[in-house]
C-alpha cells in the first residue's frame, strides 16, 4: 500500500476512534449529572430517546408546606415526597425545599435533622448544573412500615427512655428524575430506601363532623442515611 495511503488511512481511524471516545465521556458525564451524587448505588442508564416516567401524583414545581396534623404514617410519606419532590425551573433552590422540612422539625432535633435534609437535596452548586438540564425529581412510595429493629429497640429500652409517640418508618420507593440534554429527553429512575424517625402527640381539634376531633401533631426528628434505613 502506498505510504502516503496509509498515513491517512491511519489518521482517520484515529479520529474516528477519537471521536467515538468523546461521545462517550460527555454520554456519561450528562448521566453523572443528571443522577447527581445522591447515592454510590448503580442507577439505569439515561435514556435520552425512552419513554418518559411519568407519576400522577407529580405536584407544581413550587415548595409546599406540609401539614403535620394526621397520622404518623401520613406525615411520613409527606416527609418523604418533600425530600425527594423538586425542579431546578422553579425559580427556588435547594435552601427553598429544605424549609418546608425545617417548618415542621422539632426543636430539640433542628440542627441535626436540617443536615439530615441537606444529605437528601443537591449542593447549590449541584443545582447550578441540574438547572442547565431543566432537571425535575420525584418520588414514587411502594412500602411505608415500621421497621422490625424499631421494633426491639421499643421493647428493650428502659422506661422513659423513648417519649410516648415517638415511631420510626422505613420507606422504600423509586426516585425518578428528568431534563434535557439539548433538546432530547433524559429519564433515570432509582430505587430507594430511608427511615424517617417523627414524633406525634395527639391533641383535640375543632373541625367539624365527620373528622375526628383528636387527631395528631407530627414533628419531624431525624432521617437515617440514604439507602441505609432501620430493618
Amino acid at each position: 500500500m502506498d505510504p502516503t495511503a496509509r498515513r491517512r488511512r491511519t489518521v482517520l481511524i484515529a479520529a474516528i476512534a477519537g471521536g467515538l471516545i468523546l461521545l462517550f465521556l460527555v454520554g456519561v458525564g450528562v448521566y453523572g449529572l443528571i443522577r447527581g451524587p445522591q447515592t454510590t448505588e448503580p442507577a439505569e442508564p439515561a435514556r435520552p430517546d425512552g419513554p418518559a416516567v411519568t407519576s400522577p401524583a407529580f405536584t407544581p414545581a413550587a415548595p409546599e408546606p406540609l401539614v403535620s396534623l394526621g397520622g404518623p404514617e401520613e406525615f411520613a410519606a409527606a416527609v418523604a415526597e418533600a425530600l425527594f419532590t423538586w425542579d431546578t425551573t422553579s425559580g427556588y433552590g435547594p435552601a427553598d425545599y429544605a424549609q418546608m422540612l425545617a417548618d415542621v422539625t422539632a426543636d430539640t432535633e433542628a440542627d441535626s435533622a436540617a443536615s439530615d435534609v441537606r444529605s437528601y437535596l443537591p449542593t447549590p452548586e449541584a443545582w447550578a448544573q441540574l438547572r442547565t438540564h431543566q432537571t425535575r425529581q420525584w418520588l414514587t412510595v411502594d412500602t411505608i412500615e415500621i421497621p422490625a429493629a424499631w421494633e426491639d429497640a421499643v421493647v428493650q429500652a428502659a422506661p422513659g427512655q423513648i417519649p410516648d409517640g415517638t415511631v420510626a418508618y422505613t420507606i422504600t420507593g423509586t426516585r425518578h428524575r428528568t431534563g434535557y440534554w439539548g433538546t432530547d429527553p433524559i429519564t433515570t429512575s432509582h430505587p430507594i430506601a430511608f427511615t424517617v424517625f417523627l414524633t406525634c402527640t395527639p391533641e383535640r381539634t375543632s373541625a367539624p363532623p365527620p373528622a375526628d376531633p383528636i387527631t395528631d401533631t407530627c414533628l419531624l426528628l431525624r432521617l437515617s442515611q440514604l439507602d441505609n434505613p432501620l430493618r
